[in-house]
């Protein structure tokens, strides 16, 4: 029998609201006549306000729900807060846009909610069976809404595109879980820690190739070389509502759980005895995974940015910044990986993960940025994209600091955050993450980042040429929701990068509650 304390279902209510929320309003909906469907919209922002309501009650708890398989603390409450703030950005992006291209359907909105719910469950997952729930909670609405546009060609196809690699890299996963399950006897990120500590393990070869089984899966996830190849066609066919909204909260879901996975979980995983070390000395090991993150982190910066370069469609070069952003996220995933083993007076080895900490700090600061920075680049696309939603171009965007100077001007700072610009959200994201990888020993890695961003700079850079130094009719329509998105994006942005001691102090408060 079930014990209701271990349950503890109170807890998980910031997640949980919202998932029976996004339920009854796909109830609701049905009696909604289609030329109100903004009761639907209204319904929903409250939804998301609720969950964020709640959140922010229990920010400073430390708990676990589902006798250890969700874990809520500061870490699950800083990617809540990160996931409902896109969510509430990309309801208000959606509404005028579906309206304009004749999508205003009311089952978007439930829809949205109940991705939204499983980013927020992957963040929390405190067990690789929770985590598989979570990220097919998350993925199945988002298969649905990159089809939404149908019957359009492009649509369909990049929702079947979409479900069938997500099919397919969900049963690396789960072949992933059942190795480890084998190996260790586990699929709590607790228990797992221990037993690798302890060496309790069937096969440290088996537990290997079940570890790099999960990285393919979550690699899907969030877009890195080589399982990136979903990503181009995918951003391009979906709505572009759809395309801002999945753009950062399937990414912010995934590196949430490739985080939990790596510190939580994995952070000493070696295959071998740990080195001797002498009396008061120090020593830097590096776990068993982190080669293969630091190279699919080199690979991604590396063709992100490069085939970025190449592109005149503004959502197939926001789609390889994105990929190309999952490479420097993935910087800081490899740093995880770095751990000091210390001898004490007696030569007795201990082990610290301040590396460890110093990175998810970066990882976390990185993604709010890219979060609020990315879903403002593509609300100003949909102002800027056709009245038939076939697509924008770059040529789109010329005259546009004539025509309409805010949307310029917006445009201007997400473009120049994206690059690494200094008084940006993205420049402190990149700055944090770039030390905690010089830190972590990765040298190499950390120039391939630096270099890989001056190579962005071109393809960025050419957005605000055209925007302003280039004549063209500049057409483009800000309704109030989107120009209120896309001001509270730019606001957010510059924030992060003005003040970000505030940032760096609520991540390390955040980062020391979740590392042990």
């Amino acid at each position: 029998m079930l014990d209701p304390a271990a349950m503890n279902i109170g807890v998980t209510f910031p997640a949980l609201s919202l998932a029976l929320g996004a339920c009854i309003l796909l109830i609701v909906d049905l009696s909604v006549p289609k030329e109100r469907k903004g009761i639907t919209l209204t319904l929903a922002l409250i939804g998301v306000g609720v969950s964020f309501a709640i959140t922010l009650l229990s920010l400073g708890e430390r708990s676990t729900a589902f006798m250890g398989m969700y874990l809520a603390d500061a870490f699950t409450g800083l990617v809540n807060l990160v996931v409902l703030a896109a969510t509430f950005i990309g309801l208000l992006i959606a509404y005028d846009y579906l309206q304009r291209t004749g999508m205003n359907r009311g089952e978007y909105y439930p829809l949205l909610l109940m991705s939204a719910s499983g980013a927020m469950f992957m963040g929390a997952a405190g067990d690789l069976v929770t985590l598989l729930v979570a990220i097919e909670l998350l993925s199945i609405p988002l298969y649905i809404l990159s089809g939404f546009r149908r019957p359009e060609l492009r649509s369909e196809e990049s929702a079947m595109k979409y479900f069938l690699l997500g099919a397919f890299s969900s049963g690396f996963l789960v072949y992933g879980i059942a190795l480890v399950y084998g190996a260790l006897g586990t699929t709590n990120l607790s228990e797992i820690f221990a037993r690798v500590q302890a060496e309790q393990y069937l096969s440290p070869f088996l537990l290997l190739v079940g570890v790099a089984l999960l990285l393919v899966g979550l690699g899907f996830k969030v877009a890195v070389v080589p399982f990136h190849v979903w990503t181009p066609d995918v951003y391009q066919g979906a709505p572009t509502a759809v395309t801002a909204y999945m753009s950062v909260t399937a990414k912010v879901g995934g590196f949430a759980a490739l985080l939990r996975l790596t510190t939580v979980a994995l952070p000493t995983f070696t295959v071998g005895a740990l080195p001797e070390v002498a009396p008061e000395q120090t020593v830097l090991i590096h776990a068993a995974w982190q080669d293969t993150a630091a190279i699919l982190a080199a690979l991604t910066m590396i063709l992100g940015n490069f085939v970025a370069i190449a592109q005149r469609d503004i959502k197939r070069l926001l789609a390889y910044s994105s990929i190309a952003h999952s490479g420097y996220l993935m910087m800081a995933v490899a740093a995880a990986g770095t751990f000091q083993v210390r001898g004490d007076e007696f030569g007795t080895p201990t082990i610290s993960l301040v590396l460890a900490e110093e990175a998810l700090r970066g990882a976390l600061i990185y993604l709010a940025a890219y979060a609020f920075t990315n879903i403002g680049a593509f609300a100003v696309g949909i102002a800027v994209e056709r009245s038939d939603a076939t697509g924008t171009l770059l040529d789109d965007f010329a005259g546009l600091g004539r025509a309409k100077p805010f949307l310029a001007a917006a445009m201007t700072i997400f473009m120049l955050s994206l690059t690494g610009i200094p008084l940006t959200g993205g420049f402190v994201g990149k700055w944090f993450v770039f030390f905690s990888t010089l830190n972590a020993g990765l040298s190499l890695l950390a120039l391939i980042g630096v270099l890989t961003s001056v190579v962005s700079a071109y393809y960025y850079l050419r957005v605000i040429v055209k925007m302003w130094l280039e004549s063209g009719e500049g057409e483009a329509s800000a309704p109030p929701r989107l120009a209120g998105a896309i001001a509270f994006c730019t606001a957010a942005t510059l924030t992060i990068g003005i003040l970000p001691t505030v940032v760096a102090g609520f991540a390390e408060s955040v980062t020391l509650a979740l590392i042990r």
